[in-house]
């Protein structure tokens, strides 16, 4: 088989080439790996001590950080909970798959629609390649059967269909208050397992925990054969729950409780893979699905130096924290260039020997090479969607905003022409305008939009189908 070898590798002596390329992929007849991918709600970039946190403490994703690689620039698909999952499920724009909407921004409980079945799922494409697959926690990809995790390429599901803030219950305070105090029965959530309501409400306590539960238990029932477990928490979205071992027990209160469980969490399943010799042959990959929820105050979380957060197209709404472990294959670094949860899917079909879907355009890429250390990443273009229409474009160091709005409220969209330009190495924050000064740059980025638009074939709407 013929490697891509770099410059810097063909200056290496003869010995350590060697060595190098036997590293940059497993062998031939290596199993397949595990993978599992753990995936927050409303996560910010700055709310892990290994992404700048001062007082939450995450000893367990800091490990995942110093042991594996940690990317400073991956960006998820859209900026709310809905289309953002669409994205990592398929490896596509919501836009291609009509899991976004110009009128409703996510799923409710009284939606109609859901992720199409025609769509290839990261499930799907794993399972076809023999690996056992589960799905835990938050879904929103549509809450009748046809759409639950089950009918979607997993074997089992056991989670919440949609956000933990919704239909809430008719004896919940009203505003903001079943916020600020919040009790499990305030919210009349259900717990499913496969398609069955097994609690309701759900106790959202010890919802994190739980959930932790069974990603363990399928750990262990599933190391024979290669497995992809999907964990999706529920939280940091608010309401905030935290169980009783966990209250209390931070500096910054309780949306620090709920990050410090989760990197609990975290690290009880690195430490099964461990016990179970199965480290060694198992991808984790740790993100969130957009930016923080500022309208709650001090129960959202922090963008860092980003600007905005949740529901914008600002640096706030799209950049995650990303974290991929893998011992003896992933060497540690920190990874500058760009990546997406639209990568995911081709990177694991990739790393598994299947087939990514090849009747489709996907807008994800292979990010084996940076993982293995064979390659840099062939992501050079990030497209900022709010709901139907294309807000910003990302290529290369320079994003470019065609269209800025507030994240909620009142507020209208403004249209920008030239568009603002930010030189994002120079400026993640985005504060800077620097379109008189790279013209040029404006010229690449619009460039990139016709090539895409002129190839766009949006999909049937679904998130404005009511029951």
């Amino acid at each position: 088989m013929i490697r891509h070898v770099s410059l810097r590798m063909l200056l290496l002596p003869s010995a350590l080439l060697l060595a190098a390329l036997e590293n940059q992929a497993p062998a031939a007849d290596a199993p397949k790996p595990n993978m599992v991918i753990i995936f927050c709600d409303d996560l910010g970039y700055g709310d892990l001590a290994c992404y700048g946190h001062p007082t939450i403490r995450t000893p367990n994703l800091d490990r995942m950080a110093r042991e594996g690689q940690k990317w400073t620039q991956f960006y998820v698909a859209a900026s709310v909970c809905t289309p953002s999952r669409a994205g990592l499920m398929t490896g596509r724009l919501p836009i291609r798959t009509g899991m976004c909407s110009s009128h409703r921004r996510v799923l409710f409980p009284d939606s109609a629609g859901g992720l199409p079945g025609e769509e290839v799922t990261i499930a799907e494409v794993l399972k076809s390649a023999g690996y056992a697959t589960h799905a835990i926690g938050k879904w929103h990809l549509g809450h009748l059967p046809q759409f639950l995790p089950t009918s979607q390429g997993f074997d089992s599901y056991f989670g919440i269909p949609y956000s933990n803030d919704m239909d809430r219950a008719a004896e919940s305070p009203r505003g903001r208050e079943a916020f600020w105090a919040p009790k499990a029965e305030y919210w009349n959530v259900p717990l499913m397992r496969g398609t069955e309501i097994v609690e309701r409400p759900t106790d959202q306590n010890t919802i994190t925990r739980r959930y932790t539960d069974e990603v363990v238990r399928l750990i262990q029932e599933s190391k024979d054969r290669p497995f992809f477990i999907y964990l999706a928490h529920s939280m940091p979205h608010v309401p905030l729950f935290a169980s009783e071992q966990s209250a209390g027990g931070s500096r910054r209160g309780l949306y620090g409780d709920v990050i410090e469980e989760i990197d609990w969490s975290v690290g009880r399943v690195l430490d099964t893979l461990v016990e179970l010799n199965l480290d060694k042959r198992t991808l984790v990959v740790f993100t969130s699905d957009n930016g923080p929820w500022l309208i709650f105050d001090q129960h959202g979380g922090s963008a860092g130096l980003l600007r905005d957060g949740k529901g914008c197209t600002w640096e706030g709404g799209m950049r995650e924290p990303a974290l991929f472990w893998w011992p003896g294959t992933i060497r540690p670094a920190v990874v500058r260039e760009l990546g997406s949860t639209l990568d995911l899917l081709p990177t694991a079909a990739k790393l598994a020997g299947a087939a990514a879907p090849a009747d489709r355009v996907l807008d994800g890429y292979d990010l084996s090479p940076v993982l293995l250390g064979a390659g840099t990443s062939p992501r050079e273009t990030v497209f900022f969607y709010r709901g139907t229409q294309l807000y910003a474009v990302r290529k290369g160091a320079f994003k470019a905003h065609f269209i800025t709005q507030p994240a909620y409220g009142p507020g209208k969209p403004e249209q920008h022409d030239p568009p603002l330009l930010y030189h994002l190495d120079h400026d993640p924050g985005e504060r800077y305008n620097v379109a008189e000064k790279y013209p040029e740059a404006i010229a690449e980025i619009r460039k990139a939009v016709e090539r895409h638009q002129a190839e766009l074939v949006p999909g049937e709407p679904q998130l404005d189908k009511t029951l």
